[in-house]
């Protein structure tokens, strides 16, 4: 599968990891923002921030004749005004620009006959947010903003992606009781990963709220509790509205200098709400592991429930970071049946640090939750090389291989296919 062209694409690869190397200035990060005693102080001791971040993604996908081969450049350039009378003001731009030739299906080059890179070329407004923090323990913001809760299980910006999901809110953080936080967003847009230009993917219109709760006070133990209230307004959208309620414990118990014991658990319900079609579903999480001496190792296992014609969605997430790198069940994400026999994934993760470089493997078993059959399992590998307190260089695989059984090759396309991802990026933040 255009080996010999993979091959070719080498000094590219090695070039573009290069380029956040040789940005590296030693531009001073932005800090706290200053106060400031008028309108024309606010904007002159603001503070500039932005990012440059090369990428190089190579996709094999078993279905398709040919590799993608994409080579995408993200840049940000933002804003933050000092403070003035509990004010702030925050204005961020994004551009993803494709390098050379499209080798990839990125949604909207029309170049079907590649696997997906979901990078397109976009340009617009990343964030525009007025804050006010002129209530003791409180933070205000009202515009297109990041919203991200616990480990984006639910709700997260995909981060991983070039153009990252932002929201059109407003919000409220308040810290006002000892150990509680306690965030709420009302949601009336959500821009989508896929960007303006895509013509039935760019938005979601919503009337959504979302609650959680925070408590970290307790020895050894953080209890959060949340209410998701997801209103999907558009009609080929309505189905995905849904109602989740659910609570979450994690945390790590000492048992000596070297040695700490990690737990975590969820539990959620979720159902239909608003025009959301029928739902019941469930959700859990149970993780078990150790740190020693720097090293991590835990065993985890997380399902979310399916009767064969849905399953639990979650529109809102950061399924990449849950679900496998190579991004086979997407699907609970963007789909209103979601996964519809439902997804056990039970994992292995290890990581540490080698030499100043950060590891991370991660070994997937996917089977389904209704008629108990197995999706396939998945290798996952991860290295991080600080460069400077402003650049990192990443390295990430995905192999996923799938189950060759009849059930899951009826049923399943996506999670039949065997896929394998290689990506390579410099980040560089400033």
């Amino acid at each position: 599968m255009d080996n010999m062209a993979d091959k070719n694409n080498i000094h590219r690869l090695l070039s573009l990891a290069g380029t956040g190397i040789l940005m590296a200035a030693g531009t001073a990060a932005a800090g706290p923002q200053p106060q400031a005693t008028g309108l024309t102080e606010a904007i002159t001791q603001g503070s500039v921030y932005g990012q440059i971040r090369p990428r190089y993604e190579y996709v094999d996908e078993q279905s398709l004749s040919k590799n993608a081969n994409a080579f995408t450049l993200r840049t940000r350039l933002g804003y933050r005004t000092a403070n003035l009378n509990g004010f702030e003001g925050q204005l961020e731009f994004e551009d993803v620009r494709s390098l050379g030739s499209e080798k990839f299906n990125s949604t909207t080059n029309g170049k079907a006959r590649y696997p997906l890179v979901s990078d397109p070329e976009s340009t617009e407004v990343n964030q525009a947010i007025l804050a006010y923090t002129g209530i003791a323990d409180t933070r205000l913001q009202l515009g297109r903003q990041y919203i991200s809760l616990d480990n984006e299980r639910w709700v997260g910006p995909v981060g991983w992606r070039q153009n990252s999901v932002t929201m059109d809110a407003f919000s409220l953080t308040n810290q006002s009781l000892t150990g509680l936080e306690v965030f709420y967003a009302y949601v009336d847009n959500v821009n989508r990963l896929f960007g303006e230009k895509h013509p039935t993917m760019d938005d979601w219109d919503m009337d959504s709220h979302i609650v959680h709760l925070a408590y970290s006070s307790l020895p050894y133990v953080k209890l959060v509790g949340y209410g998701y209230f997801l209103e999907f307004e558009d009609q080929a959208s309505q189905a995905l509205s849904t109602r989740t309620l659910g609570g979450r414990l994690s945390g790590g118990y000492p048992l000596n200098d070297d040695l700490k014991l990690l737990y975590a658990a969820e539990y959620a319900e979720q159902d239909d709400y608003a025009d959301g079609r029928t739902r019941d579903a469930e959700y859990y999480w149970l993780s078990a592991g150790v740190n020693f001496n720097g090293v991590t190792v835990k065993v985890s296992q997380e399902q979310l429930s399916g009767n064969g014609t849905y399953s639990l969605t979650t529109p809102l997430a950061t399924v990449h970071a849950h679900n496998g790198w190579a991004d086979q069940f997407l699907a609970s994400a963007l789909s209103a049946n979601g996964v519809p026999d439902g997804l056990i994934d039970t994992r292995v993760h290890i990581s540490g640090k080698l030499a100043g470089i950060k590891l991370v493997a991660r070994y997937h078993d996917y089977s389904s939750d209704n008629d108990d059959y197995d999706y396939g399992t998945e290798w996952n590998l991860l290295a991080v090389k600080p460069i400077s307190k402003q650049l990192k260089v990443v390295a990430k695989y995905a192999d996923y291989s799938a189950d060759d059984n009849a059930t899951n090759s009826a049923r399943n396309p996506v999670q039949s296919t065997d896929t394998r991802k290689f990506m390579l990026m410099g980040d560089f933040m400033f």
